[in-house]
Parts: C-alpha cells; structure tokens; sequence
C-alpha cells in the first residue's frame, strides 16, 4: 500500500513545529491497511492485509491466550506466533534536513522495525511501552519508502514474558497503539519534562538538539478553556549544552486537581536572533504534591484520599486497541461512581491520561510486572520510556513499579532520573519505603499496619470483584474504619471492567470470553454495562453525605449533611428536592409516579470536612406525598447522588395501594381434619392444618401456584393448633405454632383480598430473667418462603428500593422508588451474550407493593412491615466458571420468600474477614418482648 503525505503546503510555513504524521490509523476505529502475514494459528503463512493499529486475534489471526496458561488453564505454553508487516509510504524532497522519527505508541511485543530494508535500530522488547528510532538518514527522500516490521507476541527475553506474558490478563499479538513520523526542525526541542507548583513557578528540563549560539527560550502559557492573559518570559540557553533546565514563573495561575482539573497549555519557543525554530506545546496543570511518611499525600495543601479502581486498558471487540472515546467514556464512568483515583498494572493510552487530567482523576502509573520484575537492562530501559510520555500529565502523581512482587530494586531509582516531580515510586501489594499497600485486607488487618500501624496506607487493590463479588458489598465497612486513621490515603477496587473479548474463532453461541472466572472481576460489563454494584460505590463514595435520617410526622424540613470533598465547598454545588406521589392503583395499571413539588436547596457554605444542617421549607402539600427524593449536582452538572426517603410507614402503603371493591356475596371458612378453606367470590384459599401451608389457591380463571409456604427460614416451628372464625367483611384462620412462629392470622376478606398476621420469635422460654433469655446466633437469613414458578414471569412493577437487587452488606445504591424490569436470567459476570442489567432475581430490598406478571395474569404482594426483603427467585449460578468461585450465598428453599435478614457477599476472602455488616446476625429473646410481626397482603383476583 503507498501513502502520500496530504497537504505539504505546510511543510516550509510551519517548519518551526513538529509534524505528526500518521502511518497507521489513529485509532481502531479508523484503521490503515498494511500488508501482513501471521505465522501460526488462525489464517496464518499466507500474506493478506490487516488493519493498523489492532491486535491480530481481534482480526482473525493467530491464536487466543489468556495470561494463567501456566496455571488454572493447564497449557504447557502460551501461543508464540509472530506478525510480519509492510508498509509503503513517500517522504518528500523538501523534508530532506528536517530530523525524521517513527514512534511506536505500543505493539506486543518484540518489535523490530527496518527502513528500506536497513534496521532502524534494536529490537524493542515491552509490549505496553511507546518507542522510537530516528530514520533520518534511512529514508529516500522523494521517493518511496518501505517499511517493515516483525512482531513476536512471545519475547525472546524471558523476563519481559514473566513480566507482561504470565499474568491474570489476556495475551495478545500485533501494533494494536497507531505509529507515526514526528518530523521536526534541525534545530529544536526534543523532549520537556515539567513540574509546574501550585504557586505558578515552573521548572522545566529540556533536551535540546543543534541548539545555535545566541538562543533563548519564549515561555508561554495559555488557560485551556479560559480567556486570561499572561506574560511571554525569555530564558537564555546554552548552546553547548542538550540536556538544560529553566525556570519561570506566573502569577494568578489557577490549580489542578481532580475537583477542578484547570489545564494550560505550556509553549515554549526556541529562538535565535529573533526568528523562531521550533515550538514544543505541552499541556500542563500547576499543583505541588508533597509526600509525608507517617503523615499523608498532600495535594496543593490538603492531604488527599484516593477514591480509586484499578483498569484495564481493554474493549470486547478491539482487545487492548481503544480509542479516545472509549478513554472519556470510562473516565466519565469513573467520576460517576465519586471516584477520584485509577490505577492499571501498565501504562494507559495517552488519550486515556489525556482524559484523566481534563475531567480529574488521580492516576497511579505503573510499569508492568505483574508479579515478575523485567531485568535491569530491559527495566532501566522501560522506566525511561514511561516517564518520558507521561511526565508531564498532572493526573500521574505516583509512579507504580511493578504489582505483587513484579519489580527490581535495583532500577527504582531511574524513574526520578527522568521526573523532575520527584514523585514516589510505589511496590503494589508491599509495605514499602514508608507506603503500607497492601492488597486484599481484612477488615481488621493489621499487626502493626493499616490502623494499627504508622505508616501512610492504602491498598491498591481490595474489594475483588469476581461475578457480584465485592466492589460494592462491604464497602461501607472496610471505608468507615479506615477513614478513623489520619494515615489513610485512600485505596483502588479491583476492578472496573469484565475483561471478555469477542472470540473471532468461534462459530457457537457464544461469541465473548471471559475465561470463566479469571477476568470477570468488573463493576462494569465488558460494554460497560453497569452492575448494581456501581451506584453502591456511587453513594458509599459520595462526596455529599446525609447523616441517617427518617422522614416523620416531625419532619421539618432539615438534614445533618457532611463535606467529603477535598477542596469543593457544598456552595459550589446544586441540591433539588422532589416530592413523588403515585396513584392509589399505580401497582396495578401502567401509571407512573409524577412530581408534586420541587425546588431547589441552599446548603449555604460547608467546607470540606464540615458537618452542617441544611433544611428547606416544606411544601403545604408535603405530607401528601409519598416519598421524598434530594438529587445533588456538582459544580459541572455531574450527578453526585441522589437519595431518597419515604414520607409514610408500610401500613399507610398497603392501605393506599391494595385495591379494595365492594363485593356483597360474604367470604365463608370451613375446617376438615386436614384443611382449612377460606371462599370468596373471586378467590379459595386451602390451608393444611397439620403444616399451615397454602395447599392450592383459585380465582375466577383457574389455579394459582403460589403454595407450598409459608415454611421457616432461619427457624423451626410446627402447627399446634388450628381454629377459625367468620366475621362480617371476612373469614379468619387462626394457626398457632410451637418454635420460632408464634401464629399466623389468615384473614380473606370479601373481595378476595388475603392478609397474613404473623408473630415470631415471642417466647423466651421457660423463665425469664437475663441468663435464660434465649440466643440463637449466627442467622444469615431469617423470614418466610413459599413457592411459585419461574417459568412464565414476564415483569415485575413494584414499590421500593431498586432497581437492582441488593446484599445484606449491598444496600446503599438502590432508592425508594417505583421500579418496573423485565425478566431476565442475567448471570452477573457471565452472561455476555445478553448481559442485561438490572438483574430480575435476587433480593430487594424495603418492598412496601409488588405486581408479578406472568402470561397466565398477575399477583400482588403488599407489606405492612418496614425493612422487609422481597426474595425473587434465585439467580442462576455461573456455569463457565474455570477454577473454585462463591459466586453468591446459599439462597433458602423456595422461590418468592419474605425476608427480615439475608446473606452478605463476600469479596476476595470469606465474609468473617469482612465487617460487621457483612457478618451473620443473631437472635436474643427475653421474656416480655412482643415478638417479630410480619403482615403482608396477597391479591391473587387477577391472575
């Protein structure tokens, strides 16, 4: 393929900038064809063409590897093919003088590069790494040129494939990073490396080439999106010298950080006599990071918290080969969660950073070592090309070398040989140098470290995310303790994304891989579909935070609310309060919940770290509402979080929700050895006098397959005596119990409607006083279930919290509202192929009204009790798992149950290693308590 350049009008006029010119695509997305042969595999020993940049599996070449072949996969050795490419491209005449270098911004892994069939130096062995040879004198100018590149996925050097090739991700071949030609002056600047204080002075070294006598350097910086001025400074230079730094300084300059990422661009001009030769623009942020051992991480003056998640550099369809749009819409993602900080286990695309520093984030940059360190020479050689590219991007302030042993003492110090920042380098997963990060702490780590320790920690990985592990569940725990030390800094959740690819060598079904368990650790899918997970962290980690609160009879209006930002002041920020109400028969027809009242809050100033009330004035109509909602913005228009409250208690609920309709034919009961059968018009109830369970249920169109319950759920009980009782408006059962359940009162009205009084857990025993009060400890789950068929559900419409499913330690994240989803078998993690969120199955949690819907008609739950678990169904369990998983608790027999207590979910350890609110309850009863009522109401007329 032959490649003009476009547009060399340019090329005298602006000879005192640095041309880019693209040989490949600059992204996947907008690829360049080169001629290509793969040596193995898929479609291989043949020449074809390929797209530039990508990774050849993506392509259809080559073969899959996933990172643990060595261990969980049993392969003897990862795939070792290798990519031949060509490509012809013409230099102009007039470019002759100018200094020419080809960049590689990354391939996989050995790359060798020849011009003209000349090497254009040595062969570069990394695959996560930007390099690049001078071709000056290689090239023919006006004329054609030929380039050629040989790429081996498998390094020669062993070191760099323990590094990068035996690891927990997935391995793959080809330039998947766009290459270019940086076609520069003969005279100019080569490489800046800066670090601007939050004061305004600057200090910048600089690495300059055929510098002539009399030069100076013109410094200027201009707001990236504002319009203030600000004086050019001139700096002398040494002719005699290349390597050479400089100092300015600016007034007025306005900071970064990640809650106001001001940027400039910094211009720095080469010049002689007057005439320019060369300018080199660089985006900058001023803020000054100091780092204090047994102390903390000070960012412009304040110490900071890291809010942060570890990524992959990853897309299903493009493998490692992304794009700017895909890098703005996962940093996007991650301030939606209030995140502030990302980590990677090896340098991000520039666009990526280049996102980090325009919208904030803190990034820790690491070189890759997964949990092997790269030999001194290769490692000297990589840390120099990592700090080079991103020195200068105000979102890295730590530098990561390595993760879980995947370093080499002996070249730490290179990266400050090259960062005039001087930022820390970092040993993820060690207490090292004064920096405690430890990966996957308990909640009561440590002996001397963490909370009980002296040294600044903060885990750069904890809260694994395998299928609906972790993330979210438990979080709230493992944050409030560690916020109690002033040495914690923060800490990075792993991880944020589902690492499946698209498979372009299977033909089934499935068509995304994950390899089972091993890279399905996201909050995130691999489309970044959002698990329920992601809005736990969104309020777990919001800045904004609402002291507990209940909306009462007393309510006036105000809340105790807490600062958490680090340098925001509340005043920055929009608060709204709306107050929804639905219809009576909302649960019953497709109505939806509308907006009574609104306005918005002033908070008046908070400082960060400050706890104020705030309060508005209650509408005259407040009280006719059915729950409250308080949505907060920050300063941009991003959503912080919003909250919500419910204005009345469960009995007020039921009572306005349930349809009633006059019906004058009375409801009778009747009562055989066996059974007790309550009769409306519209509706039969059978019991079982001997177990108390719905034997069969019937309305006017037939059966209804709700039965088989109530049974115990963290209890025993037995049937002990069983009477009836006819009244006016209803007909009663009256079951007494022997055990954990009291009695229940079944109670059928005479339209149809069914209520069910239960009382558990009334009795201490056989006397009273503190010593023989009865304990029980250990209850993870605690309720009534009955059974009903899954197949044949369609929706379901209900009042609550939602819309996701929730975990005994994964609450926070879901709002009161009214929430409809379809059903669906969604596996979290797993399902890719129709990876639809919210899940259908699962527990939710406060249910005050529910519509289940099924082709045969609908049922309707309403609860009279408060904090009540509707359980629906059980999730499907993963079936592509490949080593041992706890995908999710043990779920009670049945298949609708009501739940007061239910399990937590565990993380990478087990739950005992995880906080109180992940731990089992227990159960203490004396003589006098009244007991654990439960009253719900069925209405099973419409089925």
């Amino acid at each position: 393929m032959l490649f003009t350049f476009a547009l060399l009008y340019c090329i005298n006029a602006v000879a005192q900038k640095s041309e880019k010119i693209y040989l490949s695509g600059k992204d996947f997305k907008n690829p360049v064809k080169w001629e290509f042969m793969c040596t193995d595999g898929h479609n291989s020993n043949k020449w074809t063409t390929i797209d530039v940049p990508s990774n050849w599996e993506l392509q259809g070449f080559g073969t899959y590897t996933y990172g643990r072949w060595y261990k969980e996969l049993n392969q003897k050795e990862p795939s070792k093919e290798e990519g031949f490419y060509k490509y012809k491209f013409n230099i102009p005449a007039n470019y002759k003088g100018k200094n020419v270098t080809i960049v590689f911004a990354g391939a996989m892994t050995d790359t060798e590069v020849k011009i003209n069939g000349k090497s254009a130096g040595d062969i570069h062995q990394g695959g996560f790494y930007e390099f690049k040879y001078d071709i000056t004198s290689l090239l023919n100018y006006g004329a054609e040129n030929l380039l050629e590149v040989h790429v081996s996925k498998h390094s020669n050097n062993n070191t760099v494939n323990n590094a990068e090739r035996k690891t927990d991700w997935w391995l793959f071949g080809g330039i998947y990073r766009p290459v270019w030609l940086t076609v520069s002056p003969n005279s100019h600047i080569k490489h800046v490396a800066v670090d601007a204080q939050m004061d305004g002075s600057l200090t910048a070294d600089l690495e300059l080439v055929n510098i002539p006598k009399n030069s100076t350097i013109e410094a200027t910086i201009n707001p990236i999106g504002g319009d203030e001025k600000f004086p050019a400074i001139t700096l002398p230079i040494n002719s005699k010298e290349d390597l050479q730094t400089i100092k300015a300084k600016w007034d007025n300059v306005k900071t970064w950080d990640p809650e106001s990422p001001n940027l400039y661009t910094l211009s720095l001009s080469l010049k002689n006599n007057g005439k320019t030769l060369h300018t080199s623009k660089t985006k900058i942020g001023f803020r000054t990071i100091k780092f204090l051992k047994k102390d903390g991480i000070y960012v412009n003056g304040k110490k900071i918290i890291m809010k942060g998640i570890n990524r992959h550099t990853i897309w299903p369809e493009s493998g490692r080969s992304t794009d700017k749009i895909i890098s703005v819409l996962d940093v996007n993602l991650i301030k939606d969660m209030n995140m502030n900080a990302v980590r990677g286990h090896y340098p991000p695309d520039t666009h990526f950073l280049e996102a980090c520093d325009s919208l904030g984030l803190f990034v820790l940059n690491e070189v890759a070592g997964w949990q092997n360190g790269y030999d001194t020479k290769t490692g000297t050689k990589i840390i120099k090309e990592t700090v080079q590219r991103d020195v200068n991007h105000p979102s890295v302030i730590i530098w990561d070398h390595g993760n879980e042993g995947g370093w080499n003492y002996e070249i730490d110090h290179v990266f400050h040989q090259y960062d005039p920042q001087n930022r820390i380098v970092i040993h993820p997963w060690s207490d090292f140098d004064g920096w405690d990060t430890h990966h996957y702490p308990t909640y009561l780590t440590g002996m001397h470290r963490f909370n009980n320790g002296e040294n600044v920690f903060f885990p750069t990985e904890f809260m694994h995310g395998t299928y609906d592990n972790g993330i979210g569940a438990g979080l709230e725990d493992f944050w409030n303790r560690y916020k109690q030390s002033p040495l914690f800094a923060g800490g990075f959740m792993w991880a944020m994304l589902d690492e499946a690819v698209l498979r372009t060598d299977w033909t089934g079904e499935q068509k995304f891989d994950s390899k089972g368990n091993l890279a399905a650790d996201g909050v995130l899918g691999p489309h970044r579909e959002k698990e329920g997970s992601f809005f736990t962290v969104k309020e777990v980690w919001s800045p904004i935070q609402f002291q507990p609160k209940q909306v009462t009879s007393m309510f006036d209006g105000s809340f105790m609310v807490s600062n958490e930002y680090i340098y925001t002041n509340l005043d920055e920020c929009k608060l709204e309060y709306r107050v929804l109400k639905t219809s009576d028969d909302v649960i019953y027809n497709n109505d939806k919940a509308v907006i009574t009242a609104s306005n918005t809050i002033n908070s008046g100033s908070i400082e960060p770290g400050e706890t104020r009330k705030i309060k508005f004035d209650l509408p005259d109509d407040f009280f006719e509402g059915d729950w409250l909602e308080i949505t907060a913005n920050d300063k941009f228009g991003r959503e912080i979080y919003t909250w919500s409250w419910p204005i009345h208690k469960a009995p007020y609920f039921a009572n306005k929700f349930i349809k009633t309709e006059k019906e004058r034919k009375k409801v009778k009961v009747s009562q055989s050895e066996n059974e007790v059968t309550l009769t409306s018009k519209k509706v039969t109830l059978k019991l079982d006098t001997k177990t108390g369970k719905i034997i069969s249920i019937k309305n006017e169109k037939g059966d209804v397959p709700f039965n088989n319950g109530p049974r115990p759920v963290g209890m025993k009980f037995k049937v002990d005596k069983v009477t009836t009782k006819q009244y006016k408006d209803s007909a009663v059962c009256y079951i007494k119990y022997a055990g954990g359940l009291d009695n229940i009162t079944w109670t059928m009205y005479n339209d149809g409607r069914i209520k069910m009084d239960a009382l558990m857990l009334k009795y201490a025993g056989r006397s009273s006083g503190f010593d023989d009060a009865f304990i029980q400890g250990s209850i993870s789950e605690f309720g009534l279930t009955f059974d009903f068929p899954e197949e044949g559900v369609t929706s379901i419409k209900w009042i609550g919290n939602g819309p996701y499913h929730v975990w005994k330690n994964r609450i926070k994240g879901t709002t009161m509202g009214l929430w409809e989803k379809d059903y669906n078998q969604t596996i979290t993690g797993e399902s890719f192929e129709n990876l639809v969120y919210p899940e259908f199955k699962g527990y939710h949690a406060n249910m005050i009204a529910a519509n289940l819907k099924t082709k045969n008609g609908d049922v309707q739950f309403f609860s009279e009790s408060d904090k009540l678990f509707l359980r629906l169904f059980t999730p499907d369990l993963p079936k592509k798992a490949i080593s041992k998983v706890f995908p999710q608790p043990r779920f009670p027999e049945g298949n609708i149950s009501f739940m007061y207590e239910i399990p937590g979910m565990r993380a990478f350890k087990n739950l005992s290693d995880q906080g109180p609110e992940s731990q089992p309850t227990n159960i203490r009863i004396k003589s006098g308590d009244h007991g654990i009522p439960m009253t719900l109401w069925f209405d099973f007329r419409n089925n």
